[in-house]
């Protein structure tokens, strides 16, 4: 009985085993069928090119290696400068291995499995010689054992120095150049064998993401950071010696200017390209044949394109400003439709590739006071809380910075801003402190609201940049912080829409070659503030009567007529930076104009002059083709409180008489509770009170007649 079962069991497992050897058997033939010879390997031709395109999906703005360039060289017109590079940071093992490096392999897999990720790659330069001749661009296992398989069939049948010259021959280094005669000339302007030690490592360092590393796009600097590290791996190899490094180090490399063919809208696409580079990797990007359509709308970027070149011509002229850049965003779905990083792309003279629309982190100025006066309304102030434009100290330091304001005071301990034109309003409201940018109103708002709750809000609308708190203070409110002109054209969208934020995008569907659908366009809605508070901002931005002491002869600038346009304004103290935020229900556009290399502009050049005449023309141009679309009114808000309710005078009770009163407003009430019962048991317990109270009667003093005799009793 014993033996029947075990036999059973022997039978069993060996059909068992069987079955699984017919199944790898099979699995294995599947893998190998169709390989092809190493021997075509001279015959390899590229696949097909990646196409971007606006919003219609009929405008192609750049056609990624539509034409391939490329030049084959023989082995000895290589420099041997350039394959030992190459080898240094591609595969340092390659002279040894035989196809497959089994401890690169190993150390990738312990890196991605460390980082959850598969940006770590193992392979040789066999194996990516075999992949990009021979396989296509799909990240699988079956792939991956084809290509070992070939890496070994090449090896066979080609010793190393033909493998390398193939791999120097055939390998992109981005912007078209296939092989590393194209990458010399499109680069560097020189052939390959009269490259320096220097721009081989540059060149070497290209391979590893072509896009990411180009000489034309935005990261130079990791350029020839990387560049660097491949003469420390090639001094580490013996390939060079100490002199040869550190000669090679300092050599100022000489790029060719960038001649890219036709391209429209050249920042955006950069970005693109960047960005799908990044997602889906240069091999696919390059090689793949993907069809991105984005959510450009070519329309509205020509225009955008001409008035900021206009404006930014304009500004040099004036102000000494020789940049701008705009960006336009749909708030409705958060597509952006436009987007112009710089004057110029092209520009050297102003580094004009730089896109200070996603890239650059700059002052926002003023721009940034309507997030502070928000976070005040959470709180439960008004908008016709009454604050007292006068000039005020915020420093608590009483020995350094007095109470009563002395403006030849320049130590940096002090905080006493004044406004715009050097005047001060004494009392004003809420909505007259925003619409109009006073400084001492809006610092005192930010101080009321609390510096994290404002930030805290800023973040929910789309601010991406203000993460270390410890750096902030009250000067926060005057744009103290650096910011994105793309985060804040998001955020003043959110605004737009009455508190519901829509996630910025820029790609409307990506297909790849066969016709599959790789990412689309999804929208995802989220209400990140309180409708009413957003319709509050939306009614003091949009009111042309309340701004117009700020714009006076600039007025005719912000007025669109049949439509209403909220809109902020902002200029740094230094005058590097000049904005201009500006949103209906339909459109939000942001400018920013200065200098990439943040040399001031003239003092005259601020957001005024130098920003909305950008902003407005832009505007003007394509506003017509919305239909009219009004903001909301929001619903009133009122206090029992005068102070809260626009009153700068209340009527007190002291021992069973009555008298008028004026004060701060830190004297009525708990800033952190400005609604709630307050019998004033201690005002002067706020550190602030006595900074803002003294000059508040002192200019009382100056203003109310018979203030001494017959207030503050």
């Amino acid at each position: 009985m014993a033996k029947t079962k075990s036999k059973k069991i022997f039978l069993f497992s060996l059909v068992v085993v069987l079955v699984v050897g017919i199944f790898f058997v099979y699995q294995f033939i599947d893998i190998i069928r169709g390989l092809p010879h190493p021997e075509k390997i001279t015959n390899f031709q590229p696949t097909q090119s990646t196409k971007i395109y606006d919003r219609t999906g009929e405008v192609l703005l750049y056609e990624i290696h539509g034409e391939e360039n490329r030049t084959l060289i023989r082995g000895e017109d290589m420099p041997d400068y350039a394959k030992k590079a190459t080898i240094a940071i591609e595969d340092q093992n390659f002279y040894n291995h035989s196809a497959v490096d089994i401890k690169a392999v190993i150390r990738a897999v312990f890196v991605n499995i460390i980082k959850a990720d598969l940006a770590q790659g193992g392979s040789t330069i066999t194996q990516q010689l075999a992949r990009n001749v021979f396989l296509t661009l799909d990240k699988n296992f079956k792939r991956k054992i084809r290509e070992t398989i070939l890496a070994y069939w090449i090896e066979k049948n080609y010793n190393k120095e033909e493998i390398l010259n193939q791999y120097l021959n055939q390998i992109s280094y981005g912007s078209n150049a296939y092989g590393i005669e194209s990458a010399a000339q499109t680069f560097l302007g020189k052939k390959a064998k009269d490259l320096t030690l220097a721009e081989s490592a540059l060149l070497a360092g290209l391979i590893q993401s072509p896009s990411y590393y180009s000489p034309w796009g935005s990261h130079l600097d990791e350029l020839l950071s990387r560049k660097n590290y491949v003469l420390e791996q090639m001094k580490k190899l013996s390939f060079i010696d100490e002199q040869q490094l550190e000669s090679a180090k300092k050599e100022d490399i000489k790029f060719m200017p960038q001649s890219i063919g036709s391209i429209k809208a050249p920042h955006f696409v950069m970005m693109i390209k960047e960005y799908i580079s990044n997602k889906y990797g240069d091999d696919l990007v390059e090689n793949g044949g993907l069809k991105v359509v984005t959510t450009l709308d070519w329309k509205q970027q020509e225009i955008a394109q001409r008035v900021v070149k206009e404006g930014a011509q304009r500004n040099k002229e004036l102000y000494k400003g020789e940049n701008s850049s705009l960006v336009s965003q749909d708030p409705k779905t958060g597509q952006i439709l436009a987007m112009v990083g710089s004057a110029d792309y092209f520009n050297k003279e102003i580094e004009g590739n730089f896109n200070v629309a996603t890239q650059g982190k700059r002052q926002p100025g003023s721009t940034f006071k309507p997030f502070a006066y928000l976070a005040a309304l959470y709180k439960g102030y008004t908008p016709d809380t009454i604050l007292f434009d006068v000039p005020t100290e915020f420093s608590t330091n009483k020995n350094l910075c007095p109470v009563i304001v002395d403006f030849s005071n320049k130590n940096t301990a002090c905080f006493h801003p004044q406004n715009f034109d050097g005047l001060f309003r004494g009392p004003i409201t809420f909505k007259q402190g925003l619409a109009q940018s006073i400084n001492v109103a809006s610092v005192k708002t930010l101080y009321l609201a609390g510096i994290d709750n404002t930030l805290d809000i800023a973040q929910k609308m789309g601010i991406t940049t203000l993460s270390d708190r410890s750096r902030y203070g009250l000067s926060l409110v005057l744009g103290g912080g650096e910011v994105k002109l793309i985060d804040l054209v998001n955020a003043y969208s959110v605004f737009s829409q009455e508190g519901i934020k829509h996630k910025q995008s820029f790609i409307l569907k990506i297909e790849n070659n066969k016709g599959e659908t790789l990412e689309e366009y999804k929208d995802e809605p989220v209400q990140v503030i309180e409708n009413n508070y957003a319709r509050i901002i939306n009614n003091i931005l949009s009111d042309i009567n309340l701004r117009s002491g700020l714009f006076h002869s600039s007025l005719s600038l912000t007025v669109f007529e049949g439509y209403d346009v909220a809109l902020k304004t902002g200029t740094t103290n230094d005058y590097k930076d000049a904005w201009v935020m500006g949103y209906s229900p339909f459109i939000t556009v942001g400018v920013w104009a200065g200098n990439n290399n943040n040399k001031q502009m003239q003092e005259q050049g601020g957001s005024i002059l130098a920003a909305v005449p950008i902003w407005s023309n832009f505007l003007k141009e394509i506003i017509n083709q919305y239909p009219s679309e009004i903001f909301n009114s929001p619903e009133s808000i009122t206090s029992n409180k005068p102070i809260l309710n626009g009153q700068y005078t209340s009527v007190l009770e002291n021992n069973g008489f009555s008298s008028q009163h004026i004060h701060d407003i830190l004297y009525y009430l708990d800033k952190n509770n400005p609604n709630e019962d307050y019998n004033q048991p201690n005002p002067g317990n706020d550190s602030q009170f006595e900074n803002w109270e003294v000059p508040v009667l002192e200019w009382a003093k100056n203003n109310v007649p018979n203030f001494l005799t017959e207030y503050n009793k």
